[in-house]
């Protein structure tokens, strides 16, 4: 193994998606641009990123909303130069108390200002990237196969033979969500809309329900968990729809508001449920290298899949949030970043470039 290299300040600049005001439309806030290549500290280090991918976190750190994320991303207008938070990539350069890792090593997880040609990342949130994975699958696994674990295995306890509902089972989190519940022997029911059912057969699920069709808490079936991702319905619809010991874990639903942004919901839920037997409640996703690891386990071993909608260029970055915004989105959205980076000059060499 290499020794660790010691890195304080950057060399040379690089190419960056770069925002440097909050809003909601992705084509007015992002845009390329060339900044300086980041330097790292002792025990951080520096990833050349070859993908990242969008999801919704992405969107509500690019737009600052619900208001209420603000006091962590910047009062007045974003603090970090992108809202980029996934990477796939090699190891350029450690820290020197960095142990474990090493330049060259294929990696993934997650970093602050991901859409960039390097990223400075936590040791504690990176791991060997899966090796049956090209670096855009990967690159879509960190943040929602992580909030998918957590919410399948930690809050929603699923074993064998439990019977198993995810919403917004088509999404991002909800096809790895689907899929986990399967690894843990549940019985899925996964809720959809039409376009996007046949995807959601393909992962496994036992039952599937159009929820365009037919209301999917009207029937008589009762889930030991509902994975609830997406949609606003009401907790009181929710609870009656599970068993007398079953668990509601909320890890998702978009509304409007400005202040809490579907939040309220959440938090209900956390107040209503010591007044219940039925177990209802949220989590912050945890972001790292242990989960990380496990993924990479079951990945490796067939068990777990990305499914990649589409692959964009960097330079593409908003036209890709903007399809993650319009719904059309099966899965996941990738961005690609090449091998070499065409903007990675030294300054000596910008100079030599410019005579």
């Amino acid at each position: 193994m290499s020794e660790p290299i010691a890195t304080t300040g950057g060399t040379g600049t690089m190419t960056a998606v770069v925002q440097e005001r909050y809003g909601a439309e992705p084509e007015a806030v992002l845009r390329m641009a060339r900044l300086a290549r980041p330097g790292i500290g002792p025990g951080e280090v520096l990833v050349r990123v070859r993908a990242s991918s969008v999801d919704r976190g992405t969107w509500h750190l690019m737009a600052g909303l619900p208001y209420a994320i603000r006091p962590v991303s910047g009062l007045r207008g974003p603090k970090l130069p992108n809202p980029g938070r996934t990477i796939a990539g090699v190891i350029e350069a450690v820290g020197s108390d960095v142990r474990g890792c090493a330049p060259g090593d294929e990696v993934y997880g997650t970093a602050a200002a991901a859409f960039a040609a390097y990223a400075v990342a936590r040791p504690d949130r990176i791991a060997p990237k899966p090796t049956g994975l090209t670096f855009e699958e990967a690159a879509t696994v960190p943040v929602s196969a992580l909030t998918a674990l957590q919410a399948v295995r930690d809050q929603g306890r699923v074993q064998e033979g439990r019977r198993v509902l995810v919403t917004g089972a088509a999404g991002g989190v909800g096809t790895f969500a689907v899929q986990l519940a399967k690894v843990f022997g549940a019985r899925v029911t996964a809720v959809a809309s039409t376009a996007k059912l046949d995807a959601v057969r393909a992962l496994g699920a036992d039952h599937v329900i159009d929820y365009t069709r037919e209301d999917f808490l009207a029937g008589p079936q009762r889930y030991d968990a509902i994975i609830d991702i997406a949609g606003n319905r009401r907790l009181q619809d929710l609870r009656r729809a599970l068993t007398p010991r079953g668990r509601l874990v909320i890890t998702g639903g978009e509304t409007n508001g400005r202040w809490l942004g579907g939040t309220d919901r959440q938090l209900r839920a956390q107040m209503l449920s010591p007044f219940t037997s039925r177990h209802l409640g949220t989590f912050i996703a945890s972001e790292h290298a242990d989960g990380l690891r496990d993924l990479t386990a079951l990945i490796d071993a067939g068990a777990l899949t990305p499914v990649v909608d589409r692959v964009y260029p960097l330079a593409d970055t908003a036209a890709a949030v903007r399809q993650l915004l319009d719904g059309r989105v099966t899965g996941k959205l990738a961005l690609a970043l090449p091998a070499d980076d065409p903007l990675g000059a030294t300054p000596d060499a910008e100079r030599e470039a410019a005579d």
